[in-house]
C-alpha cells in the first residue's frame, strides 16, 4: 500500500444525514495517514465534536481549519457562545480530541514528498473580493441584495468582540501572517484555510456576487511568500485543482447533497495532497 498519505478534505455539513452517512464511511488507506479538515464540519457544536472524534479515532493525525458554519450562533444549538468566545471553544475541543488547531505549534509531514509544515489557517474575509461593478464594500453588498444572493453569515456569524468581520480579519490576518513568517526559510509549507487565499478559484461561482464572502485580497501572495508546495481550501463547494503562479491548489469539498449528487451517487471526498502526482 506504501507510505502514510497526506489527505484533505472539507464542507461534510455533517448536519445532513446523508452527509453524516459519507463521513461515517471514511477510511484511511493506512492507519498513519494524514487527514487536513478544511473548515464547515457542521454548524453545531456537538456535530461538529461527533464528526471530528470519529475522524481522530480512524486517521493518525487530524488538522482542522474553521470555516463560517462552525462560527455560527444558530437557534438549535444549546452551545451560545459568539464570534472570539465561540471559536475559541472550538480550539478547546479540538484540543481535547488531539486535533490540531490555526492556535496549535504547526505540525511537520515528514512522510514522501516531505518535510512540509502543515499550517491551518483562519483569516475569516473582510469583503475585499468585491462583486462585479462594485467599488465599494456597501456597493458590493447592495448589488448582491438585488440579485437575492446573501451568505447566512451577515445573520449568524457575529464578530463580537471585533466591531465587523472585517475587524476580526484583519486582526486574524496579522496574527497569522507573523506566525507564517517565523516559520524556517527553508522548508515547504501546505497551507490549510477555509477559504481560497486567492481570488480566482471564485471566477467560476455561478453567483459571483458570493465572492465578496470567499476571502480577502490580503492572503493573495501568501503560496508564493510562505513557499506552498499546496494549498488545501474548501468553501465553494466545487472540487477541483488549480494552480496559481504554478503552485497547486485543490478544493477538498463535499458540498450538501443536493451538489455532491451531481457527481455520483457514492461521493468520495478525500483528496490527496502529499505524495503529489
Amino acid at each position: 500500500m506504501g507510505g502514510p498519505q497526506l489527505l484533505g478534505v472539507s464542507d461534510l455539513h455533517v448536519s445532513y444525514a446523508e452527509n453524516r452517512a459519507v463521513v461515517d464511511a471514511l477510511r484511511p488507506d493506512r492507519p498513519d495517514d494524514w487527514l487536513l479538515v478544511a473548515g464547515d464540519v457542521a454548524d453545531r457544536f456537538e456535530d461538529v465534536e461527533w464528526a471530528l472524534r470519529l475522524l481522530r479515532e480512524r486517521f493518525g493525525t487530524v488538522v482542522w481549519a474553521p470555516g463560517n458554519h462552525e462560527l455560527w450562533t444558530v437557534p438549535a444549538d444549546p452551545v451560545t457562545l459568539r464570534g472570539e468566545a465561540r471559536y475559541r471553544q472550538l480550539v478547546e475541543l479540538c484540543r481535547r480530541l488531539g486535533v490540531h488547531t490555526p492556535e496549535d505549534p504547526y505540525p511537520v509531514w515528514e512522510g514522501a514528498d516531505g518535510p512540509v509544515t502543515v499550517a491551518p489557517l483562519f483569516v475569516l474575509y473582510d469583503y475585499s473580493f468585491l462583486a462585479p461593478g462594485a467599488s465599494t464594500k456597501a456597493e458590493s453588498l447592495r448589488i448582491a441584495e438585488r440579485s437575492g444572493v446573501v451568505c447566512t453569515d451577515e445573520f449568524l456569524l457575529h464578530p463580537e468582540p471585533y466591531d465587523s468581520r472585517e475587524a476580526w480579519c484583519a486582526a486574524r490576518v496579522a496574527y497569522t501572517e507573523r506566525r507564517l513568517a517565523a516559520l524556517p526559510p527553508d522548508r515547504p509549507t501546505v497551507l490549510v484555510n477555509h477559504y481560497p487565499l486567492v481570488r480566482e478559484p471564485t471566477d467560476v461561482l455561478w453567483y459571483p456576487e458570493f465572492a465578496q464572502w470567499c476571502g480577502t485580497t490580503r492572503t493573495a501572495d501568501w503560496h508564493l511568500r510562505f513557499r506552498a508546495a499546496a494549498v488545501v481550501y474548501g468553501h465553494l463547494h466545487i472540487p477541483r485543482t488549480s494552480w496559481h503562479d504554478g503552485v497547486r491548489f485543490e478544493e477538498v469539498s463535499l458540498g450538501y447533497p443536493r451538489e455532491w449528487r451531481r457527481r455520483g451517487d457514492s461521493p468520495q471526498p478525500i483528496r490527496r495532497i502529499l505524495p503529489a502526482g
